[in-house]
């Protein structure tokens, strides 16, 4: 167990599964992937057992896209049931994914620590935005562009959210939703896509981190299959609480509160680069 305290697993793992109950939760509020509220979780949690700065970021991304990889198709597949994936705009969009997801996992595998902070700090900042402001209660019509600026936000979904550990959903849902896809239809087919995120990002980050001394107990390489299985179980637990809870809160409410979350996660995430 390396320089690690019985003590301190311990403790880790009681913090990861809050976590995934955390995750799980807010992503049946919000219908967001569990990742952009398990990376900043994860990165706090290592920041606070003393895990190396250099591998803190990469291990907290490629733990939650190996996470992503089980949730993610118990959401897909639900959605898939209930009609709720565009399967054409899924076959257009899924090569370039792929190859943003391709790009970005040899970027964050090889790039520092503090890079990786940033595009989620950065990110974050954007969602949280987005997130806040009003939407205008005109809905003006606006077609998905054709080629091949369509492939291209494709790929811009793969590169950051593989960078940034989360399955899609935070980058495809708005982009979707702006040139009006239903909401439903939108969700379902972001959870599509993150099966084509998570599974080839999680086996980059275990490749480019194999070896890497200053990995804590139980981590195969930027995977850290303690987190794994302390995340994963709970979290598909409590999914479905998070989504009975969404009928009983204004949707305004919600989204200003993981707003709020997000804007704190940036701003920690900035002053932790200082």
């Amino acid at each position: 167990m390396g320089n690690y305290e019985v003590s301190e697993i311990v403790l880790l793992l009681a913090f990861l599964v809050a976590a995934g109950g955390v995750a799980g939760i807010i992503s049946g509020l919000l219908g967001v992937g569990g990742g952009i509220v398990i990376v900043p979780v994860l990165f706090f949690v290592f920041e606070g057992i003393g895990i190396d700065e250099a591998v803190r970021m990469h291990l907290a991304v490629g733990t939650s896209l190996a996470t992503i990889i089980f949730t993610g198709y118990i959401s897909s597949r639900s959605h898939w049931r209930k009609g709720s994936v565009d399967t054409s705009l899924l076959k257009s969009w899924g090569p370039a994914v792929a190859a943003g997801v391709i790009v970005g996992t040899v970027l964050g595998g090889n790039v520092r620590g503090q890079v990786l902070t940033l595009v989620f700090a950065v990110v974050a900042a954007l969602v949280a935005v987005n997130m806040t402001l009003k939407p205008s209660e005109r809905v003006q019509k606006r077609a998905m562009p054709n080629s091949p600026l369509k492939e291209v936000l494709a790929v811009i979904i793969g590169l950051f959210s593989v960078m940034m550990g989360i399955g899609g959903g935070t980058l495809s849902v708005p982009i979707m939703s702006f040139f009006n896809y239903p909401i439903r239809l939108a969700v379902g087919t972001a959870s599509a896509l993150g099966m084509i995120i998570a599974i080839p990002g999680t086996l980059g980050y275990a490749w480019f981190g194999w070896g890497e001394p200053a990995l804590p107990p139980f981590s195969v390489g930027y995977v850290n299959l303690l987190g794994l299985i302390a995340i994963v179980p709970l979290s598909m637990v409590t999914a479905p609480w998070g989504a009975k809870l969404a009928h009983t809160i204004s949707p305004s409410a919600l989204r200003y509160c993981f707003a709020a979350f997000l804007a704190i996660t940036s701003i920690r995430m900035f002053i932790s680069l200082l």
